[in-house]
């Protein structure tokens, strides 16, 4: 037993489970590539200034979640709990906005963290994947957004996930919003923290997830009765590109989200079969948090998508990923020259692309073929010294058990014949 163990609330990703995360990783992603965005890669931590201004400064994350800590110059620094900050942040100091080609799209991957009670599908730290449209106000880039993050699900085969969709109104009609559900609350039998947070941010409570607090919101004033005709049309149009694309959604007047600097468009991903952690992922439209970070003002749009609650959600679907092997062909030397022969056979097969591994460490021929079984290989290759007096090797398909002996110049041809 190790003297250490992972922080509590963490994870590691181990073989073969890993495969699927990365398989999940490169899904989401693919899309993205071949929609114009580029991949952006930003530090793991940042200024807090940067995450309470731009997250919110009434919202958990900033409040309750945020691993915060001082350096030895006095700086104070935080872990990043969210991506959209630090890639907005990355684009202003590039002055990728400036480049003439608006809007900046930009992908990440990484891993965030937030101090929360760990509990399945909740970690303190977790991996996403989002992407990030700047620069331009647009319901066709809302409507591609989603339409990207619904055919990245389906190419993984998920089929049991809804999308919820909502318009949080702008600086225009959400003033009017705030008075009514601010009257509301206050009128509610709520606790001192969050009344104080009705004051800083209503909707907020809105996000509040304590069944105390939700059975008395059934008659909460809703943000769509009081949009203008400006959002209104915004959304609509959202609403109509979706549809034409043949994604399915659903109208929910009550989604918030978590974040403060959500504006227009929101939505979430949800699955059903995830338990009370249903949120797989989301986003929304931000069109004033470049001007909160000390930006121009540049519209903009995002999600993110987490890889841990997708690999969780595949799972409850059942749905297993077709994942490449890791090793294709096992090479089993049986002594000296053949260790050098197969080794250079080894290399030439990684070189044109067929994942090959090698019997380390001298062991016998039992041994080492138990490892070729453990690798997962299709074909073994076997070599003692009179296979090579002969100039041969012994080929074993691992599945039929057949063995033949092939020429030692004829390997790598012969397998990249097989395996296609």
């Amino acid at each position: 037993m190790s003297t250490f163990q992972a922080p509590k609330g963490t994870y590691d990703l181990l073989p073969p489970d890993s495969a699927k995360y990365l398989a999940v990783r490169e899904a989401i992603a693919a899309p993205l590539r071949t929609s114009g965005y580029g991949y952006i890669e930003t530090p793991g931590f940042e200024s807090v200034e940067l995450f309470a201004r731009g997250v919110g400064e009434s919202t958990d994350i900033v409040t309750k979640e945020m691993y915060a800590f001082e350096t030895k110059g006095g700086t104070k620094l935080a872990l990043r709990p969210e991506g959209t900050a630090s890639v907005l942040r990355a684009a202003l100091e590039a002055n990728l906005h400036k480049a003439g080609n608006l809007p900046v799209k930009l992908w990440y991957s990484g891993s965030y963290y937030r101090y929360e009670r760990p509990q399945k599908g909740r970690y303190r730290h977790f991996s996403q994947v989002g992407a990030e449209a700047i620069g331009a106000e647009d319901p066709a880039l809302d409507a591609e957004l989603i339409i990207l993050a619904d055919q990245a699900y389906r190419s993984l085969g998920l089929r049991n996930f809804r999308i919820l969709l909502n318009s949080l109104g702008d600086k225009e009609c959400r003033p009017v919003y705030r008075a009514a559900l601010q009257d509301f609350l206050r009128g509610l039998d709520l606790d001192e923290d969050t009344l104080r947070r009705a004051d800083i941010n209503p909707l907020r409570v809105l996000d509040d997830k304590r069944e105390s607090v939700q059975k008395q919101l059934g008659d909460a004033p809703l943000l769509r009765d009081y949009l203008c005709d400006a959002c209104k049309a915004y959304h609509e149009e959202v609403r109509e590109l979706i549809t034409a694309a043949g994604v399915a959604f659903e109208d929910d007047p009550k989604l918030v989200r978590g974040l403060d600097y959500y504006t227009r468009t929101t939505f979430e991903f949800v699955h059903d079969g995830l338990g009370s952690q249903s949120a797989v992922g989301g986003g929304g439209r931000y069109d004033g948090l470049s001007e909160m970070i000390g930006g121009p003002a540049l519209p903009s749009v995002g999600w993110a998508l987490g890889v841990d609650r997708t690999v969780l959600a595949l799972e409850a679907e059942g749905v297993e990923l077709e994942l490449p092997s890791a090793t294709s062909v096992f090479a089993v030397p049986l002594g000296e020259e053949a260790r050098r022969v197969l080794f250079a056979k080894v290399t030439e097969l990684r070189k044109v692309g067929i994942a090959a591994d090698f019997s380390y460490g001298a062991k016998g021929l039992k041994g080492a073929m138990k490892n070729a079984n453990r690798s997962g290989a299709r074909y073994t290759i076997v070599a003692g010294e009179r296979d090579l007096a002969e100039g041969v090797v012994q080929l074993k398909d691992m599945e039929s058990g057949e063995q033949s002996a092939i020429g030692v110049n004829e390997i790598v041809a012969e397998l990249e014949s097989r395996l296609g």
